[in-house]
């Protein structure tokens, strides 16, 4: 409960992108942009291989749920973002401000464990690739996102179940663009040790863990590349694997910066900058680099295009 000199807090202020101010037209226009090639890159990802037969593969299925998961994150945080820069100021209900924060933890964490089972698909299919078809059945892939989305939403649910409990008094200002769960905490006027273990317990598990187990099983992926007799088959291996490796480097590089270093009043408004990386840039070049680097993509793309003209 609030103290007689202090008011309950029901609505949360995002200060944004405050020394930017000036440049507030050109953020508008670029993010707006950004958020249209988004959706439109991921959707049309969605599409193809949702129609298209010879693109019914697991590390195509994988990566059409990937480019689900970025339409929802990035829808979850951009609208709310361009709001802000457009009125100068960001504006939500205290309710809505946490189930702003529930729904983006639901998200990352699906992307984390996605990315990771992305990473398995590529070990089995370079490392085992005799048994490939009968390890990644399309009855596991189905079996392993819908496992995903449960556990996410669990553990995710269980941390917000957590914070709806903290008391928010007086200070209402976020410094930045949505609602994260530090700068949330930071105004909470109560005890937030649970919720920062639960934080922490979770993003271990779910973040760094799993960046772990990428780079064991891409030391096994390049190991085995190494023996294959043929260049061309060397090529041909690297390149299968290099645009899951530049979403790995940028998603969990990012991550783990953001949520897994010591943090300070100053690099707290860095990883406000920083957060675009992964909430903008990644599911912007997820499509690019899935298509422009893959002939089965661009052969997809053509087709669709021979049936409409």
């Amino acid at each position: 409960m609030c103290e007689e000199n202090e008011t309950q807090v029901t609505q949360i202020h995002l200060l944004g992108f405050r020394s930017l101010h000036k440049y507030r037209t050109l953020l508008f226009i670029v993010f707006l942009l950004t958020y249209i090639f988004i959706l439109g890159g991921n959707l049309l990802i969605i599409l193809l291989v949702s129609v298209i037969d010879h693109l019914k593969t697991p590390m195509y299925f994988f990566l059409k749920h990937l480019s689900i998961a970025d339409v929802l994150i990035t829808t979850d945080i951009v609208p709310v973002m361009l709001n802000m820069i457009f009125a100068e100021e960001g504006i939500l209900s205290l309710w809505g401000c946490i189930i702003q924060l529930y729904l983006y933890g639901i998200f990352v964490f699906f992307q984390c464990s996605l990315i990771t089972v992305m990473s398995y698909d590529q070990y089995l299919a370079i490392c085992n690739p005799l048994r490939y078809s009968s390890l990644m059945s399309p009855d596991l892939c189905l079996r392993l996102v819908f496992g995903l989305w449960i556990l996410v939403s669990v553990l995710t649910t269980s941390e917000f179940l957590v914070i709806t409990q903290l008391t928010f008094c007086g200070l209402n200002n976020i410094d930045h663009f949505f609602c994260d769960l530090g700068p949330i905490v930071e105004i909470a006027t109560s005890d937030t040790s649970i919720v920062m273990l639960l934080d922490f317990v979770f993003t271990t598990f779910m973040i760094f863990f799993p960046f772990v187990f990428i780079i064991m099983t891409y030391f096994c992926i390049f190991f085995s590349i190494l023996k294959i007799s043929s260049a061309f088959g060397r090529r041909k291996a690297f390149s299968t694997c290099s645009s899951h490796l530049i979403t790995v480097c940028t998603y969990f590089g990012t991550l783990i910066t953001v949520y897994m270093t010591p943090s300070d009043e100053n690099t707290s408004h860095i990883n406000t900058y920083r957060s675009l990386l992964y909430l903008v840039v990644t599911p912007l070049i997820n499509p690019i680099i899935y298509s422009l680097r893959n002939q089965e993509i661009k052969r997809a793309v053509q087709k669709i295009i021979s049936h409409i003209f």
